[in-house]
């Protein structure tokens, strides 16, 4: 079955940077959409940023607009999510979720397991 694989979190202070990867266990699949999700111990998990693979149009979260960048790559394919001027508000559990080009808009949610952001105040 595939699955995603998130990579790049760990413990960054106030104001820290961190860059996000997210590949498929099966490099032949091609994203259709690929989307950033984000889970706070305690809170449900939460929108953080979208981009569809073909036109490479993006959209944030109002909480992230200006300090995160979502991109993609086409070698693997690989989705990344540049997050800069991190905050404490920012710490979670952060996933990558995925449609495929092979059935666009009705694909499957592919999800991973999830990396870790703790940014410290």
């Amino acid at each position: 079955q595939l699955y995603l694989i998130e990579s790049g979190g760990g413990l960054v202070q106030l104001g820290g940077s961190l860059k996000l990867s997210c590949t498929a266990s099966d490099r032949t699949f091609v994203p259709y959409q690929v989307r950033w999700f984000r889970q706070a111990p305690g809170k449900e998990r939460e929108f953080v940023a979208r981009l569809t693979w073909s036109t490479n149009s993006t959209n944030y979260d109002n909480s992230v607009k200006g300090r995160f960048t979502i991109s993609r790559e086409y070698a693997e394919p690989t989705a990344y999510l540049q997050m800069d001027n991190l905050k404490p508000e920012d710490t979670g559990v952060y996933y990558c979720n995925q449609k495929h080009i092979d059935r666009g808009p009705s694909s499957p949610n592919y999800w991973g397991q999830g990396t870790q952001v703790t940014v410290s105040s």
